[in-house]
């Protein structure tokens, strides 16, 4: 599976051992190496694993100031014969392309990107935990080098993976605010693209949200606000009477999350009717008040799946219970169970790192 000149460097001795598997904090464990390859003259090149360590960055460095940064999150996780697995690594390679170009940054190849990311996973695979539900997180990202001050597109970059043994991300049900000031993503602009600048401002109005005894923002249209897009962290779901419903992705302003397009796949396979469509905040709330909203849950690499307990909109507030949820506990079931290789993978997703 080589597809560049790959150098890898391994540690003496790895850290493995240090990690608690039974408490593990999200995003804070660090495994032994790093993925690294640069780009100047207008190619890729020096191709590198290396033992985890600090980088040393110019004060200058044009992603600090001019916010040319991207990134993926995707998981490896263990079969039940303790192989490692990975989960449609293709769909992440796409995406983190769709990123770079509307960042103006240079598309990382997709060969490279598989092979770097299987080759970290097999370097790493002792820090797989073995609990389902449980993950390796992968995070791939790229950022601009150029050293100068100056708002003009880089001319060097550097491609990066490092990984982080991760339990659940949310461990209770969420309750959302739905945010009729602050906008995440307008037509025309980033919402699309896995941007560093979307999340770095949505901080703020999820702060705000979180001093009003909220979790997470549902967010809406920039424009009328008056239509839901999607969670902070998550694309989000709503079951209203027996349908699955979930807002469209055409106008740009929404992550194509693929495990988002995963549980579409999975629902339509079980005949399960799943409509991508606007959904107005006002439907929302309306079906939550005439007993029509049966769930609603949150979808996301980090997340899974994350069930919603109460929506509030101004000065409203609707409630659901997801002791009652069928549809949730299902998906999250299924994809946990083909990752793990319980069930089997009738669609091709996973991949197994050999």
């Amino acid at each position: 599976m080589i597809a560049t000149s790959l150098s890898i460097n391994k540690v003496e001795k790895s850290k493995v051992s240090e990690l608690d598997f039974d408490n593990i904090p999200f995003g804070r464990a660090f495994t032994d190496h790093i993925y690294i390859a640069d780009y100047a003259n207008g190619q890729w090149s020096d191709f590198r694993i290396e033992p985890f360590a600090n980088f040393s960055i110019h004060p200058a460095n044009i992603a600090w100031h001019y916010g040319q940064a991207i990134f993926e999150g995707m998981k490896a996780t263990k079969s039940i014969n303790g192989e490692p697995m990975l989960f449609r690594p293709e769909m992440h390679a796409k995406r983190i392309n769709r990123s770079a170009v509307r960042m103006s940054m240079p598309e990382f190849p997709e060969d490279a990107f598989k092979e770097a990311v299987y080759e970290m996973v097999k370097l790493e695979q002792n820090w797989i935990p073995e609990k389902e539900g449980s993950a390796l997180y992968i995070r791939p990202y790229m950022i601009a080098m150029d050293e100068f001050i100056g708002v003009q597109v880089a001319q060097s970059y550097r491609f990066v993976i490092f990984c982080c043994p991760v339990g659940p991300y949310y461990s209770k049900a969420l309750k959302l605010k739905a945010e009729t000031k602050f906008i995440r993503a307008a037509q025309g602009g980033t919402g699309y693209a896995k941007a560093a600048g979307n999340y770095a401002g949505s901080l703020y109005p999820t702060k705000l949200a979180k001093d009003e005894g909220f979790d997470q923002i549902l967010w809406l249209d920039a424009k009328e606000f008056k239509y839901a897009q999607e969670v902070g962290t998550m694309n989000i779901f709503f079951v209203i009477d027996d349908t699955v419903i979930t807002p469209s992705t055409d106008d740009g302003t929404i992550l194509e999350g693929i495990t988002r397009n995963s549980l579409i796949a999975i629902l339509k396979e079980k005949n399960i009717k799943i409509e991508e469509r606007p959904i107005t905040i006002e439907e929302i709330m309306q079906a939550g008040k005439n007993g029509s909203l049966k769930e609603v849950f949150g979808a996301g690499t980090a997340a899974v799946i994350a069930t919603v307990k109460a929506i509030g909109y101004n000065d409203d507030m609707v409630s659901v219970n997801p002791d009652e949820f069928k549809i949730a506990p299902m998906l999250k079931d299924t994809l946990n169970g083909i990752r793990s290789t319980r069930l089997e993978d009738t669609f091709g997703w996973t991949v197994k790192v050999v």
